[in-house]
């Protein structure tokens, strides 16, 4: 039997709904929307018109091995912090695309990569907004330069935006978290919310301040890139919030995050908010050489609705990795694909603006 259908676990979340409509046009009958809950998924693929099918599955639990015989392409849109079940997508040749945000999960599937060339399967990770296209635009930043110092991330996301339940789980989990970071070969403990930089995100969006922050890029790209220093830095569209939780890192305050009633609050507080923009925007700044000249390579990049992006960018890529041959293993976004691949996808709102700037 050939293998040609392919499964989103979590198809019925936020982001995994739109990964599940924008495949099932491509493929109809052969999207499966994937979860714990089959009432859910079924409720979803009933407004797909049979584009989209539901499937019943725990990925902590075994899966029954029936199901391997049809699935060529898995997209994983779940938080995990065990790669068994990625494993068990290799060894039974089932490709692998993952939207985790998450570096200390993402390098541990970077280990599964002998078994993944074994198992004749492709993973691909760092795929969305950030992780995802700020990998991108710094590869892009990279190669237009002989030599690269330094490339310094900055993210902007709308409070007026609507952001899923583990997205802003995931944020507040790292708003008072120490990470570390490599800088020039060394490692660095450095804390999320501190070391302020100011950003320039165009003429629209003016200069914003943004905070250090335990984005996966920075930590993947210091591998992929072999640059020596690599940071990335969050801020919102309201400078008086990112200043109030620049302030409350310095009070200590995010230490009460830890009691599992006040994070709920918290996570219950951002999941509310609206009285921001409905946007994003991403500032790559990298400096190097081009020749004997000192260079800065500037790329921004701003839209609406981050979620739709993520899932634009994850469905993309799991088109070209469903119909194409790519190399087998685990890799990150930036090295299978490049900049350009990606732009025929990206809603034609999004706005897009690479410069070279000698500043020798």
């Amino acid at each position: 039997m050939v293998k040609n259908h392919m499964m989103v676990v979590g198809g019925y979340g936020q982001v995994g709904q739109m990964i599940c409509r924008d495949l099932g046009e491509l493929y109809p009958g052969k999207v499966i929307a994937a979860g714990r809950s089959y009432d859910r998924a079924e409720q979803f693929c009933l407004t797909t018109e049979g584009k989209v099918k539901p499937y019943q599955i725990n990925i902590k639990e075994a899966v029954d091995p029936e199901i391997w015989k049809d699935i060529k392409l898995v997209v994983m849109c779940l938080d995990q912090i065990d790669p068994a079940f990625a494993r068990t997508c290799f060894n039974n040749g089932v490709h692998y695309v993952d939207i985790s945000a998450d570096d200390s999960f993402l390098s541990q599937l970077e280990h599964l990569h002998e078994e993944a060339v074994a198992g004749q399967a492709t993973a691909v990770l760092s795929i969305g907004l950030a992780p995802g296209l700020t990998n991108l635009l710094a590869a892009h930043a990279k190669h237009l330069m002989d030599q690269t110092d330094v490339i310094d991330i900055s993210i902007m996301l709308g409070l007026g935006d609507q952001h899923g339940k583990a997205a802003i789980e995931w944020t507040v989990d790292n708003l008072g978290t120490d990470f570390t970071v490599m800088q020039a070969g060394s490692k660095v403990v450095v804390s999320s919310f501190t070391d302020g930089k100011i950003t320039e995100f165009g003429s629209a969006l003016g200069h914003r301040k943004s905070y250090r922050f335990n984005f996966a890029d920075q930590h993947a790209l210091s591998r992929t890139l072999g640059v020596p220093l690599v940071s990335t830095r969050l801020c919102f569209d309201s400078a008086s919030v990112t200043g109030l939780l620049a302030w409350l890192r310095v009070g200590g305050v995010f230490r009460l995050l830890k009691l599992q009633r006040i994070r709920h609050a918290v996570i219950q507080l951002f999941g509310k908010l609206r009285f921001g923009k409905e946007m994003f925007a991403v500032k790559i700044d990298a400096w190097g050489k081009k020749g004997q000249d000192d260079v800065l390579i500037e790329c921004l990049v701003q839209g609406i609705k981050e979620a739709t992006i993520t899932a634009k960018v994850a469905a993309t890529v799991a088109d070209r990795v469903y119909r194409s041959v790519l190399p087998h293993g685990v890799y990150h976004i930036d090295q299978l694909f490049e900049w350009e691949n990606l732009l025929p996808s990206l809603p034609p709102e999004v706005m897009i603006d690479i410069r070279i700037n000698d500043y020798s």
